[in-house]
């Protein structure tokens, strides 16, 4: 039997002064007035969609756009600090087994599956709200290198037995970085899900704070092994973190696989090795001090 396809629910992005519709998960006749209100107010308790017929938004509330897709290129990683997430493959460019917590639009899942054909990739979300919409941003369906697997992602890293090349840790609310992560516990966990020379990649988003915070917490568990890079088009920040004791990034080697993964992926990885460079010896020179 073919699999039922959500209806959604239409209203005129005209409120939000934008061309196209919102697409909202609720039954037909709900009241509008009322989810207007709701949106407007920042009350809405799901995620929502903004059509303008060429971008695709998901929201978790009006502050920021979580999520984009150019309905001309769905595959495409639109949003700046998802491309920057990426760079992982200047270190590690064969990955066996990515896992990514926080599915969103689905634009890192779509990406490490659909470009690394012999990766296994285990997306984890914890809303089924979240995972519904996927339909609407071309989420492939789950096969034998695709899980999204329905889960609270501190207690599926805390009792998982799997083990990642890579853990990209895109978890947010409407507010930033998901609150339950900032735990040192956590962070531990991360890393012993992580192989021998495996590495996390984290999207630090929300207020300075929030984010000092938590790049405290990684380096701890991590033993400094971090890089930090900021990604000026988002306002965020993108955490490098290394589980191999050894660290010591070979700088020419890595510059000249950029070039190739460049051509490979379409990525600007010439100069996502040379500012994650730059950052490594400005933290480094920061620790001796």
């Amino acid at each position: 039997m073919a699999p039922v396809k959500q209806t959604w629910f239409e209203m005129p992005a005209t409120f939000l002064q934008e061309s196209g519709v919102v697409l909202l998960r609720e039954p037909p006749g709900t009241n509008a007035n009322k989810l207007l209100v709701s949106l407007l107010e920042g009350n809405y308790k799901k995620p929502f969609v903004v059509d303008d017929g060429f971008v695709r938004r998901l929201y978790f509330s009006l502050s920021y756009v979580q999520s984009e897709m150019d309905l001309q290129e769905p595959d495409a990683l639109n949003i700046a600090y998802t491309r920057k997430m990426m760079a992982f493959l200047l270190f590690l460019p064969r990955p066996k087994h990515v896992m990514i917590v926080g599915l969103g639009g689905g634009s890192l899942t779509k990406f490490c599956y659909r470009k690394l054909a012999r990766t296994r990739v285990t997306t984890i979300e914890i809303s089924d709200d979240v995972i519904a919409l996927g339909e609407l941003f071309g989420v492939p369906p789950a096969d034998e290198r695709l899980a999204i697997v329905h889960a609270d992602a501190t207690e599926y890293l805390a009792k998982t037995d799997e083990r990642a090349d890579v853990i990209l840790l895109d978890g947010c609310d409407k507010n930033g970085v998901a609150p339950v992560f900032c735990d040192a516990g956590f962070y531990q966990n991360v890393r012993a899900r992580l192989k021998p020379n495996g590495m996390l990649v984290m999207n630090l988003v929300g207020s300075s704070e929030t984010s000092r915070t938590h790049i405290s917490l990684i380096s701890d568990a991590f033993l400094d092994r971090v890089i930090v890079q900021d990604v000026s088009a988002d306002g965020n920040r993108v955490a490098f973190a290394f589980n191999e004791p050894g660290f010591s990034p070979h700088w020419p080697s890595i510059e000249r696989d950029a070039k190739k993964l460049e051509q490979q992926f379409g990525l600007d990885f010439t100069a996502f090795a040379r500012k994650l460079q730059r950052s490594y010896q400005r933290q480094s020179q920061g620790r001796r001090r």
